[in-house]
């Protein structure tokens, strides 16, 4: 005799789908995730929406989600249409005090609300912020061995009570890397360096690194799913490990020697990779653990 109410197969596998996420929503309640947001997935408003929907989610299960975000791509555009032109130093944008402002305006009066709205769209409550709010963050200055690369900072120290005020109201922080110094000078600092400060000061069980690529490929371009600092050297000295990648990868080791769980890095343009590496066995992107 025939079931007429056996499930929908869709349905049924959407809740296997929620059985599997279970134990990982389990561990991860009342923890902390730092998620670096940036690249072009930040240009694309499906990205953006899909992107919201998983910070969303992740404060909705009860893990208190932080967001630092970049901006590299838009602050050029902006430069250029201002006639200002970009000089790069060893990845890092020479940043006088016009293009510092100019960085300013862009990351937290453009790019930060954008991205408190789309949260707010998918149901979320977010509170956009600077480094500078609450002296959250204050800087030094970068100094390089062979350029003044002006106002480039990195994060000296990191005040958490700004953010737990804000996690503990039901709400999710979302940060642009501008600082202020001990010189009462303002500093643009490389995001996926405010965000592995930031993870470190909060104790964060997970630094989620969202970038262009699947993560870091072997010689063989198959993705690497786990890898210690150890590993990190090896592959850097071989040459597996190359351009851009190595500072990020260098913020990751950071991250998990200076107490954070682990550190991943995923692609933006992977629809809810965030979710998956989390809730998930299989994982999506490059996890970094401390050896």
């Amino acid at each position: 005799m025939s079931n007429n109410h056996a499930p929908d197969p869709a349905l049924l596998a959407k809740a296997e789908t929620l059985t599997e996420a279970l134990p990982f929503m389990q561990r991860y309640a009342g923890e902390t995730f730092v998620v670096k947001y940036g690249g072009h997935a930040m240009g694309d408003p499906e990205a953006a929406r899909d992107f919201a929907e998983d910070v969303t989610l992740l404060k909705a299960v009860g893990i208190n989600a932080v967001v630092v975000h970049g901006g590299g791509p838009q602050i050029g555009k902006m430069l250029k249409t201002m006639g200002v032109e970009s000089q790069f130093v060893d990845g890092l944008r020479v940043t006088d005090a016009e293009t510092a402002r100019i960085a300013e305006m862009v990351l937290c009066g453009s790019i930060n609300k954008e991205i408190v709205s789309w949260i707010a769209q998918a149901g979320g409550r977010a509170v956009g912020l600077s480094g500078k709010d609450g002296r959250l963050v204050v800087a030094d200055k970068v100094n390089h061995p062979t350029a003044d690369l002006g106002y480039v900072g990195t994060p000296a120290d990191i005040d958490r009570r700004v953010i737990d005020t804000i996690s503990k109201a039901g709400m999710i922080p979302v940060i642009a890397p501008i600082a202020i110094g001990e010189d009462g000078e303002t500093y643009n600092i490389n995001a996926d360096t405010m965000a592995g400060a930031i993870a470190i000061a909060l104790g964060a069980a997970r630094l989620f690194l969202l970038t262009d690529v699947a993560g870091v490929l072997d010689k063989e371009k198959q993705l690497i799913r786990d890898l210690t600092p150890a590993q990190i050297s090896l592959l850097k000295q071989d040459g597996t490990i190359q351009g851009g990648m190595i500072p990020k990868l260098e913020t990751c080791v950071d991250a998990v020697e200076g107490g954070v769980d682990a550190a991943v890095i995923l692609d933006g343009r992977v629809p809810h990779a965030m979710l998956i590496e989390a809730f998930t066995k299989r994982g999506a992107g490059t996890l970094v653990w401390a050896d």
